[in-house]
């Protein structure tokens, strides 16, 4: 028991730079404080004490802002930051080494019985606000971005991001090796926006090209109807897409 209470203690150091001293994150860190809760309720729960469970988990919950249903499957080395805004459903199931930051909701799409909440496999990291609704499974060591509203399964390893969360290739790590909980990576391989500004370079290729034409033919003595016509910026295009 103590060997398992000093391991989830290591996974806030390794996790959290803020984190100073063991004394700090037992009295002040509420993603410790839900997580040693919901062991407590999810005990319980299996015990067929199930509305003592519901109590735990309910008062865990005032104290904390986090919401773990007590039938929530979590492996070890779990880590919530923050926290605040944090909800796991009864069906969820999490592997050993996944994150959660703040606002994420592991939510189901049914009223129906059964497995309907999402499965995290070992290592996913899951960013500020993220969504992920219903009975899916999310790989090994993905990665979902802040925000990102996860509908259908994510490959292991993959980075998946936006409304509806799309995989995309991406640097998972910031600066020092770690996870942008706030999906604030450089070099984005985003296909949408990658085919958005080729045929923002295509257009203006075709304009200049139109010019080039229409200046070589007035040249020639060709008669041409003047029209006003919007210029096509490139750099406005390609900030509004970005």
């Amino acid at each position: 028991m103590f060997a398992r209470l000093k391991e989830e203690i290591a996974v806030v150091f390794e996790r959290d730079p803020a984190a100073r001293t063991s004394w700090e994150v037992i009295t002040c860190y509420p993603g410790f404080h839900a997580l040693l809760g919901h062991r407590l309720a999810h005990c319980l729960w299996h015990a067929r004490l199930k509305w003592l469970a519901r109590l735990v988990s309910h008062v865990s919950r005032w104290l904390t802002g986090i919401e773990i249903h007590p039938g929530a499957t979590i492996g070890r080395r779990f880590f919530i930051d923050h926290g605040m805004g944090v909800v796991i459903g009864e069906t969820a199931e999490i592997g050993d080494d996944c994150t959660l930051y703040h606002g994420v909701t592991l939510g189901g799409t049914s009223w129906n019985k059964g497995k309907r909440h999402p499965t995290l496999g070992k290592g996913v990291v899951v960013g500020a606000g993220a969504k992920i609704l219903g009975p899916i499974v999310v790989g090994d060591g993905a990665r979902i971005g802040s925000n990102a509203v996860v509908v259908k399964e994510v490959p292991p390893g993959a980075t998946a991001i936006g409304i509806p969360a799309r995989v995309i290739e991406a640097e998972a790590t910031a600066q020092g090796g770690r996870f942008a909980a706030y999906a604030v990576v450089k070099d984005l391989n985003d296909p949408l926006a990658k085919a958005v500004h080729e045929l923002i370079a295509h257009c203006v290729e075709s304009d200049r090209r139109m010019e080039s034409i229409l200046a070589e033919l007035k040249r020639l003595g060709v008669k041409i109807e003047e029209r006003e016509a919007a210029q096509l910026d490139a750099n406005q295009l390609n900030k509004m897409v970005d």
